[in-house]
């Protein structure tokens, strides 16, 4: 039996305030125990309210922000609900704000460009250590993704994802990582030789191996030591391995403690990627747009402003809410997101702003 969709005012109950009308409901009694009578729009909590404009406000851009040239890219699996609601309605082939990584919308902002040369230097120059650090959300996975696709049949990589757990079970998530067996009854000198073995054996076929660890921030002290043990492996003057470490901010307050200093010693490629300032974030959004087949500028000035004010300039955030407004945009019939869209948005707790510290503005 074919499932019914549910009627978009019940999808979104409170974009009826102000526009849609709801539909009239039934007769008291009508359908099974009432089943059928529709869903009362959502009593919002005291809602934050967008600061009253004063005129764009003065932001200091790091060079020209050039998007890259990349045509749009088909949809990628099963549309997701919310890209069948605006699809069609924007014109569409894609969900242009979906936030698991994909590095089909990968937007080359200036600060973008230099993390992706700092990690690109860091492996063609053989660094020992790599650390790439961003808040939460900043598009380090996406970056380490767009790597992995440019990596040539020379080279083993291990990914290895919110790492944790003891040395011993550090080893055996590498060992899997690479394709090793890592049996739980064995010892940590039967994981540390068998993974001694296959960098040798790597490096008799001229390869290299790559073991990238996402959210190293996890990492305790003692674990950090363990990696730096690893790149100790060597044959002569060559390195067998390479770490890659991306992680948030408190990674690079972990390295520079002074009892880690052997570790830092051995990072030769670093670089810390900012949030999105306004100037920034207005091409961000303007990029991913025509990837997914815009041919207008759906956002104006106003809403990117808001936007900015409340993710801070966070890929992930930034994300997050964009999709939210078109799902609100198209729900009230509108071929644009304004500012009044992103008010409602807020009125009715769909999204939760960051929290800024006024010191810092919202650059």
């Amino acid at each position: 039996m074919r499932q019914r969709r549910n009627p978009l005012w019940q999808v979104v109950p409170s974009l009826l305030k102000g526009g849609a009308r709801e539909p009239d409901a039934p007769a008291q009694g009508s359908g099974a125990n009432g089943r059928d009578r529709p869903i009362p729009p959502l009593t919002a909590r005291k809602p934050p309210t967008l600061p009253p404009l004063t005129g764009q406000r003065e932001v200091v851009v790091e060079g020209a922000t050039t998007p890259a040239g990349s045509a749009a890219s088909p949809p990628h699996g099963p549309a997701s609900a919310s890209l069948d609601i605006y699809s069609h309605h924007f014109g569409l082939n894609a969900r242009p704000f979906a936030l698991a990584p994909d590095p089909d919308f990968i937007f080359w902002s200036p600060a973008y460009k230099r993390a992706y040369t700092m990690l690109e230097y860091g492996i063609v120059t053989h660094a020992p250590i790599t650390v790439i650090t961003g808040e939460v959300g900043a598009g380090k996975t996406t970056l380490i993704h767009h790597l992995l696709r440019t990596l040539g049949e020379d080279v083993r990589v291990g990914l290895i994802s919110n790492p944790h757990g003891s040395r011993t079970e550090l080893l055996r998530w590498v060992l899997m990582s690479l394709g090793q067996p890592a049996a739980a009854d064995e010892t940590y000198v039967d994981h540390f030789a068998r993974f001694q073995n296959f960098m040798i054996a790597e490096y008799a076929e001229g390869r290299r191996v790559i073991l990238i660890f996402d959210e190293a921030q996890n990492l305790s002290r003692e674990a950090l030591e363990e990696i730096r043990m690893f790149t100790n492996i060597n044959s002569g003057k060559d390195e067998l391995l390479q770490l890659v470490l991306v992680g948030q901010p408190e990674l690079r307050d972990i390295i520079e403690r002074a009892d880690m200093r052997q570790f830092a010693q051995r990072v030769a490629a670093s670089f810390h990627l900012p949030a999105m300032d306004l100037a920034t974030m207005t091409d961000y959004v303007r990029h991913r747009l025509k990837v997914a087949g815009a041919s207008d500028r759906i956002f104006d000035k106003d809403a990117i402003e808001a936007i900015h004010h409340l993710t801070a300039g966070v890929p992930r955030l930034v994300n997050r809410l964009c999709d939210l407004a078109l799902v609100y945009a198209c729900a009230k019939e509108k071929k644009s997101v304004t500012r009044a869209t992103i008010q409602q948005i807020l009125d009715d707790g769909a999204f939760h702003p960051i929290r800024q510290d006024p010191t810092k503005g919202d650059g």
